[in-house]
Formats: C-alpha cells, sequence, structure tokens
C-alpha cells in the first residue's frame, strides 16, 4: 500500500526536530547548516522548508517544547505543603524529568544565546515561571524557618545551576543509580539551604 503524503509528514517533522536537537546539542547551533540537517534526515534541502521555515524555528521550538513540558509536568506533579518536602519534591521532580534529556538541557542552557531577540523573550518568561516555582518554596521556607538563606534568588539560581549539570555526567550504567543520585541531590540542597532535616543515610 502506498504511503500517503499525511503519513509521511507525520512521521518526517518529529525527525526533523530530533535530527536537529541532535545535531545543535553535538556541533553547536551556529556550526549546523540546514543542509546537514537534510541530509541526516534523509532529504533534499528544499523539502525541509516544508517542517520548519528556518533553522532559527527549528531551535526556538525545541527550547519552547522543553519549557512547555517541563511546566505542564510540574503542574501535574503532587504537591505537598511543608517546605522541606516541597524542596525534595522539587528536587525528585526536576532530575526524574531531566535524566534522558540530556541533549535538551544542553541545549536549552548553551543555545539561548542564539534565539532572536523575540524568540528570547519568550523563552526567557518560561525559564522564569519555572525558577518562580522554586523560589517560591524557598521563600515558604524561609517565612517558616526551616531554610537559613539571605536570598533566595540567588539561591534558586544556584539550585538550578547545580540540577542542570547531572545530564552532563549521568549515565544509567553509572556508579550510581536514579535513588542515589536523587537522595545525594536532596541533601545536598537541605545542606546549602541551613536545614536540619537533610535525610541522612543510615
Amino acid at each position: 500500500m502506498a504511503r500517503t503524503s499525511g503519513s509521511f509528514s507525520q512521521k518526517t517533522a518529529p525527525r526533523v526536530a530530533q535530527t536537529a536537537l541532535k545535531l545543535f546539542a553535538k556541533y553547536g547551533y551556529a556550526s549546523v547548516s540546514m543542509r546537514q540537517i537534510a541530509r541526516d534526515v534523509g532529504v533534499q534541502v528544499g523539502a525541509l522548508y516544508n517542517y520548519t521555515p528556518d533553522k532559527q524555528a527549528l531551535l526556538f521550538n525545541i527550547l519552547l517544547q522543553h519549557m512547555e513540558s517541563l511546566l505542564v509536568a510540574w503542574a501535574r506533579y503532587p504537591k505537598r505543603t511543608d517546605p522541606t518536602d516541597q524542596i525534595n519534591d522539587f528536587i525528585q521532580f526536576h532530575l526524574e524529568f531531566h535524566f534522558s534529556k540530556v541533549d535538551e538541557v544542553f541545549v536549552a542552557y548553551m543555545e539561548l544565546r542564539n534565539l532572536n531577540p523575540q524568540n528570547f523573550v519568550m523563552i526567557e518568561k518560561l525559564r522564569c515561571d519555572y525558577e518562580t516555582v522554586l523560589q517560591k518554596i524557598l521563600n515558604a521556607g524561609l517565612a517558616a524557618e526551616q531554610f537559613q538563606i539571605k536570598d533566595t534568588k540567588i539561591a534558586t539560581l544556584a539550585i538550578i545551576g547545580m540540577l542542570k549539570e547531572v545530564g552532563t555526567w549521568y549515565r544509567p550504567d553509572g556508579r550510581l543509580g536514579k535513588p542515589e543520585i536523587i537522595s545525594l541531590y536532596q541533601n545536598m540542597t537541605l545542606d546549602v539551604l541551613g536545614s536540619k532535616h537533610a535525610i541522612r543515610k543510615k
């Protein structure tokens, strides 16, 4: 049975996005050409423009999808009321969401500078929304005298910066499994926050 143009498009469009993601992560956005993306997808360069107007749109959509899916996943995540529980939940959520998204995390942080001004504003807004989630938890912990920090904004940036680095070294067959890594980062974060409620290993 002949393949329809519709089914072909539905299969090719995700391949274009995934190929661009892999190439941006490996070589950097500036070094990747539309010709290279088309070659790896297996289409002519002209055909590539049926799926994206340009390379900038590919980068923007990668970052947009990543941030939107992150925020939607957090919105659906079960919430607890105690700030210490909340910070532990945030660490667990963030790491579990990103363990399999090494390329997305790398491109989201390293290639943000290559967005045009309009696209940058939109992605930066989503990033700030996510940072606000963590900062609100820290503010609540500070108000409840569970955390001892002077600047919740700086602490927010420091924690997210620490978490994003996991993707640079985590390997599924590595020395530590996901539960051990999550517990380790929960403890480190609580220590940074001056909490007395770190989950000590028995």
